[in-house]
């Protein structure tokens, strides 16, 4: 087994591809043949004939469905599991948290579903982690988008003409897209403060130069395997009540609170909008999930109470070149640990011995939830 195929990703406003042509060329000296569907990596600046001279085979869709192993960035529609070979590996996002119709039909043409969110995180899995290359990028292009949308200045601003303050930003969440948002912010020159559940996060938030917002819950948020849990009713009541003097005093807020398989968590209230300073931002990285702030709507940019709600879902796709690169390394490693080298190519090893490809793979009827 050495065939990949890399189709063209059809989901409305993604721009990544799941491969890269220097990535390709490394899989081929691997003993891979590597079939990319025409066109497929244009919207994210990969051409054809580079494609083409890093070793791989330009192909039409079908060609890239049916090959033996299909990489891909976004979960697969109907027609895509369709048009697969009987038997093929799936290896990319599978957006689900149990079985559901799509997982049902790959798993009814005897595919081997690999979910990139599944990958542990663990020091030997950190090199083909894609939740983390991914929201690394999202942390970053959130606190971007929140500084267009801002109607001042975010760093201090001194000049004949007057000065300005900087802006108060505020993270929360400050798991991987959030300490890259905190980084960010703290770049562009704004006085940052971060809030997370987990009190192991303080030490993280210092290191980078924001302040910590510290609210005594009365019980820890920490969960397994670095995320958050979810608190009980009484501890989120108090958390809203707690955070919302600091919530209000914000210009910016970015929000990356999330709880696997959960609905976000509400840590903004209109009541803490309605308090905000006129012109304010408020970033939901959430909003896909429900929201940190149930007034944001996904994929919009809206504005309530004089504040505007940015509500964008995708925002890898946003920096869609160095998105794709990365996700492409992560999945070039997580093939080095699937296959070793054959006589005749790439040789398949056996998975359900590494805990890495045991834990990745979704099987039928596994109500597992991601990583």
């Amino acid at each position: 087994m050495k065939q990949l195929g890399i189709p063209k990703e059809t989901m409305a406003g993604e721009r990544r591809v799941a491969t890269v042509p220097e990535v390709v060329a490394k899989l081929v000296a691997q003993g891979f043949e590597v079939l990319v569907e025409r066109g497929a990596g244009e919207s994210a600046d990969y051409h054809d004939a580079d494609y083409e001279a890093a070793g791989a085979r330009l192909v039409d869709r079908a060609a890239a469905l049916g090959a033996e192993v299909v990489l891909k960035v976004r979960r697969p529609d109907a027609g895509e599991v369709a048009a697969m070979r009987e038997g093929a590996f799936y290896i990319g996002f599978i957006e689900t948290c149990g079985e559901d119709e799509i997982v049902a039909a790959l798993h009814a043409r005897q595919a081997r579903i690999f979910a990139m969110e599944r990958i542990p995180r663990i020091s030997r899995a950190q090199s083909m982690d894609a939740l983390s290359s991914q929201s690394n990028i999202a942390g970053y292009r959130a606190v971007i988008e929140a500084a267009v949308h801002y109607s001042r200045f975010v760093p201090l601003m001194m000049t004949a003409a007057g000065s300005s303050k900087p802006a108060r930003v505020v993270v929360l969440g400050v798991g991987v897209a959030g300490l890259q948002a905190i980084a960010t912010a703290r770049r562009l020159g704004a006085d940052v403060y971060a809030y997370d559940v987990r009190p192991e996060t303080r030490e993280q938030i210092e290191s980078l130069g924001a302040k910590p917002i510290v609210l005594d819950l009365g019980e820890s948020g920490a969960g397994e395997g670095g995320y958050a849990r979810e608190l009980s009713d009484e501890a989120k009541a108090r958390q809203q009540a707690l955070l919302a003097d600091e919530l209000a005093k914000a210009h910016i807020i970015v929000s990356t609170a999330l709880i696997p398989c959960r609905p976000a968590p509400e840590l903004i209230t209109e009541a803490v909008v309605e308090r905000m300073r006129e012109g304010s931002v408020i970033v939901d990285l959430a909003a896909a999930n429900g929201g940190n702030c149930k007034l944001t709507k996904p994929d919009e940019v809206i504005v309530r109470h004089h504040v505007k709600l940015v509500g964008h879902t995708n925002y890898p796709s946003m920096v869609a070149a160095d998105a794709s690169a990365f996700y492409a390394r992560n999945l070039m490693n997580f093939l080095a640990v699937m296959f070793e080298p054959g006589d005749d190519g790439p040789r398949l090893k056996p998975l359900e011995d590494d805990e890495i490809t045991a834990q990745a793979e979704l099987k039928p009827r596994d109500d597992a939830t991601s990583s």
